[in-house]
């Protein structure tokens, strides 16, 4: 999956965005409740609902593609 997890928010400012359902952190730093996964080279943030959602797929070391 080829997206940008970092877009401009209404500020100006880069929120983090999830890879999957588009949801913004409303800031420059993702949540600690919220994932961060590396796939071939480029940084992924996931929500905590995403993350719970494909958590099997996730600790089984899929590519997001695949979920």
């Amino acid at each position: 999956m080829d997206e940008q997890t970092h877009s401009p928010g209404p500020d100006g400012t880069e929120d983090v965005a999830c890879a999957l359902c588009g949801t913004r952190s409303g800031s420059e730093t993702a949540p600690p409740t919220w994932l961060c996964s590396v796939e071939n080279g480029s940084r992924s943030y996931y929500c905590d609902d995403c993350a719970r959602t494909h958590i099997r797929a996730i600790e089984g070391r899929l590519d997001s593609a695949w979920w």
